[in-house]
């Protein structure tokens, strides 16, 4: 079973920072992208950020792009969003995400088989 479990959600004045981490099994870890995914109220779950296998390539939704950054440390078994510059808008529960690839450099956009439990982020203005 794989099982993904978020943490560093939180309360946060707007401009500020916060670092999502999601951890996970080392079976899990090795050949599969991650992603980060959100979803606020009465809105549709959107992909935010995603990272390959490898840790080489990344994608980064346009809305945060030049905000927030994703990252991966293979021998931790674990992946981070750092969030910076933060605004009211970024306010939902995001969603670490796993898809397990035969391309070490793929990184999905959509269709993620495994999920977490979610955390929440909420901006204040």
């Amino acid at each position: 079973q794989v099982q993904l479990v978020e943490s560093g959600g939180g309360l946060v004045q707007a401009g500020g920072s916060l670092r999502l981490s999601c951890a996970t099994s080392r079976r899990t870890f090795s050949r599969y992208a991650m992603g980060w995914f959100r979803q606020a109220p009465g809105k549709e779950r959107e992909f935010v950020a995603g990272i390959s296998w490898s840790g080489g390539y990344t994608n980064i939704a346009d809305s945060v792009k030049g905000r927030f950054t994703i990252s991966r440390d293979n021998t931790k078994n674990t992946q981070y969003l750092q969030m910076n510059n933060l605004k009211p808008e970024d306010t939902a529960v995001y969603y670490c995400a796993a898809e397990p690839v035969i391309n070490s450099n793929s990184v999905p956009l959509s269709g993620y088989d495994y999920w977490g439990q979610g955390t929440q982020v909420t901006v204040s203005s």
